[in-house]
């Protein structure tokens, strides 16, 4: 009796004791899954700012198609490519204008500085990344669970592809960002966010990405078979989206215009058509998909097959939605991408979220096959407990190689940038630069047009980019008309076959400042500058010479190596004689 009465007290105390640690355990569990959110979300904005910060421009594109119309809008001031002329008008006013606010705001209230409204509008697009970003991951996990939801956001968050794309005033970044918020909302089952932000991605930024969009109405509509639910959204995005875009369009160009429509026509049904601007094989999609996600990107290429194959042979499902469906957009979108015969890094940015979903699902299934093989039973272990060194090796050497490719970009690319903003500090010195701010400044580039970071980075109104004859023999931007009415003005000497025009041209001995990049090559139209009697270095920085350096190595820079494999050239600022002996 007393050792059944002892052995119950035991057993009492035992419980409390138990319950005592499982509560305790819980309680760690709470800390641990709120802290873990903020951690991660701390993390996001962190990155996507650095981003905003550190990563160049590399696509001209943007220059002069969104950052100079932008400057225009903003100052009265920027160039203007055929694009924009009343007689193609296949870029929207309206995408450039929603752009412009964070700087109006900047250049009403804090400062006239155009460095800094640059950099604040890239700020601004990261912060909003960030937040589709984080909206995307609940969907995930939503969605897929834990462990999927823990590699998306680790391929995501650290992809070199994803720094690039973050701050880029581009329509297919824009259209990444609502992929984003898409795709979170469809995961979460909320089809109007998906629905009006598909639309958003479609009219407001690129018409194509409509066709990333096809599996939500299939799912919407076949699966889940609110038509009329869906039909309705339909409208309202119109209302909301296209209706205020042709007005505002039309009221800039001055007649009725239709840019999702007009640039649908140029590149699917035109005379001329992007080809115009270079053809590209399929392998240029495919290096480029290394450079950007590496191993991620390799394993999102396989990931629909392989998870196919695994879930007949298993006859188990990892999320509510068919995973056929789920990753169906990507392919759709690189079947119809990597068939084009033009072909530019940008047009991969609407899928940058589906390479990291992914690559995660694949990781997973990884997991699941390594578990199924060497048994996780007895183990006390979940599987992707029991198989965390798979996502951990994978998750470092992908880490690793895109640390070393942004190094790359920024070591061997930035320079451009630095340069202009030293063309800021020098206008400040009159020991330097001793032209009054009233008199105008000619600053001349000949091959470095391309590179060209924006007006932004001219020190005052005063200050004009010009264009020196190279061995380049395509059609260059032409500043805008100074009137009232500068967009809706058709400008002369402009086409749409990328002919040269030569009234671009520029008269060096007119230019008092120059920026070049001083390579062993030379040529007539395209000579050393820097050896020349008439100007001065007045500023310098390494710059890579892609061609005299090792293709891998100058991808990815290898801290101690790449320095042995690769050659640079000097990027300069050059300043006339004449204006140092004035």
């Amino acid at each position: 009796m007393a050792a059944s009465m002892k052995k119950r007290s035991i057993n009492k105390t035992s419980a409390r004791k138990s319950s005592v640690e499982l509560q305790s355990s819980k309680d760690i569990k709470k800390k641990h899954d709120n802290s873990t959110p903020f951690v991660g979300i701390t993390l996001i904005i962190i990155l996507r700012l650095c981003s905003a910060v550190w990563t160049i421009i590399g696509d001209c594109d943007e220059v002069y198609n969104y950052w100079e119309p932008a400057h225009y809008l903003v100052h009265k001031k920027g160039f203007q490519t055929w694009e924009y002329s009343p007689v193609y008008a296949i870029r929207s006013y309206l995408y450039v204008w929603l752009y412009t606010i964070p700087a109006r705001i900047v250049n009403t209230i804090l400062t006239d500085n155009k460095v800094v409204q640059f950099y604040v509008v890239r700020l601004v697009l990261a912060l909003i990344c960030s937040l589709c970003e984080i909206y995307f991951y609940r969907g995930v996990y939503k969605q897929f669970g834990v462990n999927t939801n823990r590699m998306t956001q680790w391929f995501s968050l650290f992809s070199a592809g994803m720094f690039i794309a973050t701050p880029a005033f581009l329509p297919s970044s824009f259209s990444m960002y609502l992929t984003f918020l898409s795709m979170g909302a469809w995961f979460h089952g909320n089809f109007k966010i998906a629905i009006l932000a598909t639309a958003a991605s479609t009219f407001i930024g690129w018409p194509f990405v409509a066709v990333l969009g096809v599996p939500i109405a299939f799912d919407i509509l076949i699966r889940q078979k609110k038509i009329f639910a869906f039909i309705t959204w339909c409208l309202i995005a119109v209302i909301l989206f296209l209706v205020p875009m042709m007005m505002v369009d039309s009221r800039y160009y001055g007649k009725l215009v239709i840019a999702p429509l007009n640039i649908i026509l140029y590149n699917v049904f035109g005379e001329h058509g992007p080809e115009l601007y270079g053809v590209e094989p399929v392998s240029f999609y495919l290096i480029n998909g290394f450079l950007n996600f590496n191993l991620a990107f390799l394993a999102a290429l396989v990931s629909l097959p392989f998870v196919l194959i695994i879930q007949l042979l298993s006859r188990f499902t990892s999320s509510k939605i068919p995973i056929a469906i789920v990753l169906s957009p990507m392919y759709i979108w690189m079947v119809i991408f990597f068939t084009t015969p033009h072909k530019e890094e940008r047009f991969l940015f609407p899928i940058y979220p589906f390479f990291a979903l992914a690559a995660a699902i694949c990781v997973d299934h990884l997991q699941r096959v390594y578990c199924a093989i060497f048994g996780v039973k007895g183990s006390g272990l979940r599987y992707y407990e029991f198989s965390s060194w798979i996502p951990l090796t994978v998750g470092c050497l992908f880490t690793l190689f895109s640390a070393f490719r942004v190094l790359a970009l920024y070591k061997g690319y930035h320079a451009s940038m630095d340069v202009y903003m030293e063309l800021n500090r020098i206008s400040k010195d009159p020991h330097i630069h001793p032209i009054p701010d009233s008199k105008t400044v000619n600053v001349c580039v000949g091959k470095e047009w391309y590179r060209y970071p924006s007006s932004f980075f001219l020190p005052g109104e005063k200050w004009n980019l010009r264009f020196l004859k190279s061995d380049f023999a395509g059609q260059l931007p032409k500043p805008y008309n100074t009137s009232s009415d500068g967009t809706k003005t058709i400008p002369t000497d402009m086409n749409d076959r990328n002919l040269e025009e030569k009234s671009r041209y520029f008269d060096v001995k007119r230019c008092h400042y120059l920026i070049d990049l001083d390579l062993i090559t030379s040529s007539k139209t395209e000579p050393h500058y820097s050896g020349s009697h008439q100007w001065n270095i007045i500023y310098s920085l390494p710059f890579l010479d892609a061609s005299r350096s090792h293709r891998f190595f100058r991808a990815f820079y290898v801290p101690f190596l790449s320095r042995k494999f690769c050659t640079y050239g000097q990027y300069n600022l050059l300043q006339s004689k004449k204006l140092s002996k004035s």
